[in-house]
């Protein structure tokens, strides 16, 4: 074999374990990508086993506690989720208030959350929410959404 063989088979071995590299990588990103929808798009959407983030409002009377497991309903004022949480709440958990919840989407329309957020203070509600309600003509902020 010539030495501009032996070159050429070289660079070719190189960027065919740069090309598998980077596909591994980006493989390993997507298993973790977590989108963020309001309950008007899970209220079109169906359940697909994908993890995802929701975020809305706790509606107002929706809190139902039975032992560990929570049950309540998230708004963006114009659909709303049943979502079923297993676990400790945030201390600042509350109805009325913004909360961003973690998990997946049952089949039967009910969404079963692993994770719940809960806002840190009485100006605070995180970006997504905030656009979530702006789109759906409800925001009552004061224009814009405090992002930290």
């Amino acid at each position: 074999m010539k030495r501009k063989h032996r070159r050429l088979s070289v660079l070719l071995l190189a960027v065919l374990a740069a090309g598998t590299a980077a596909a591994l990588v980006l493989t390993a990103f997507e298993d973790n990508l977590v989108y963020f929808r309001s309950p008007s798009e899970i209220a079109a959407w169906e359940a697909s086993g994908e993890r995802m983030r929701m975020g809305g409002l706790v509606k107002t009377g929706s809190l139902l506690r039975q032992g560990a497991r929570v049950a309540f309903r998230v708004t963006d004022l114009k659909n709303e989720v049943e979502v079923i949480y297993e676990g400790i709440l945030p201390d600042l958990f509350r109805e009325g208030q913004g909360v961003v919840v973690e998990g997946r989407l049952l089949p039967d329309g009910v969404f079963r959350a692993d994770g719940v957020l809960a806002k840190h203070d009485e100006t605070y509600m995180p970006p997504e929410v905030a656009e979530a309600l702006k789109e759906s003509g409800r925001w009552q902020g004061d224009g814009e959404a405090d992002g930290g």
